[in-house]
């Protein structure tokens, strides 16, 4: 693939900038060089937990300067294909702050009440008696939507079961998969374009996996980096039937390009 000029930038969080709570090497300068030349870019999380607002504090107290404008949600990708869709509409949802926030801002109610769609995000306690609520809704017609696919989240303990997982649940007790909006759904990445009005010939997506970052963004016509500081080794990564546009040991490798 030749080399393109890179106008606008899509990057993952964890795994690209921050593992666990500490910023990885060089991407504070990383984010800095972007800042400083107003080069267009997105801070991409499949997580629905948090608001932009909580996702800047957390970033900053690990050393990474990134405004919430610059930071999108699965949770906002929801909203927004949901406003989308059936605007003025309602939900049950199982989530926190990030995806309640979001959809209210959307202009939609919340209720338990004969919603239009169960909304189904990240939650550090999944109650069973949210859930049985969610699978009574959907049998009664609710149209099923998740956030997101991923099946664990990382934790200092080590893994957690997220959206994918829960939705498995629900999936098995209803017949009824659910809608992901979140990677590796283009759909993520086209309204991450959308948000920053880049386009996708002249914008890079950076991802540490090759199943979620790397497939939305080769989808979405983007150029993709993957970077090994995270989950993925190269060895892995050639495993898989579509390559990156290009394999980096960090977000450090990319500062030289910005200039």
């Amino acid at each position: 693939m030749g080399e393109r000029a890179i106008r606008s930038w899509l990057m993952d969080m964890d795994g690209v900038l921050v593992h666990e709570e500490a910023a990885i090497p060089g991407a504070p300068e990383f984010i800095a060089r972007l800042r400083e030349h107003g080069t267009p870019f997105l801070v991409l999380t499949n997580n629905s937990i948090y608001t932009r607002r909580d996702l800047a504090a957390r970033l900053r107290i690990s050393g990474l300067d990134v405004p919430e404008e610059a930071i999108w949600t699965s949770a906002l990708a929801t909203a927004g294909f949901l406003e989308d869709q059936r605007p003025g509409g309602s939900a049950f949802v199982i989530g926190e702050a990030g995806l309640t926030t979001a959809l209210h801002a959307a202009g939609y109610t919340l209720t338990e009440r004969d919603p239009d769609y169960v909304v189904l995000g990240e939650t550090r306690t999944y109650s069973i008696e949210s859930l049985t609520r969610a699978i009574r809704l959907i049998a009664a017609g609710a149209r099923f939507i998740a956030t997101n696919p991923d099946p664990t989240g990382p934790s200092p303990d080590g893994p957690t079961p997220a959206t994918g997982s829960v939705a498995a649940l629900i999936s098995r007790a209803t017949g009824v998969q659910p809608y992901y909006v979140g990677k590796p759904n283009p759909l993520m990445m086209r309204s991450a374009l959308n948000a920053i009005e880049a386009h996708s010939e002249d914008t890079a997506m950076i991802g540490d996996r090759m199943d979620t970052d790397v497939i939305s963004g080769l989808e979405a016509g983007l150029e993709t980096i993957l970077v090994l500081t995270g989950v993925t080794t190269r060895e892995e990564a050639e495993r898989f039937p579509f390559r990156a546009s290009r394999i980096v040991d960090s977000v450090a490798d990319l500062v030289p390009e910005l200039g």
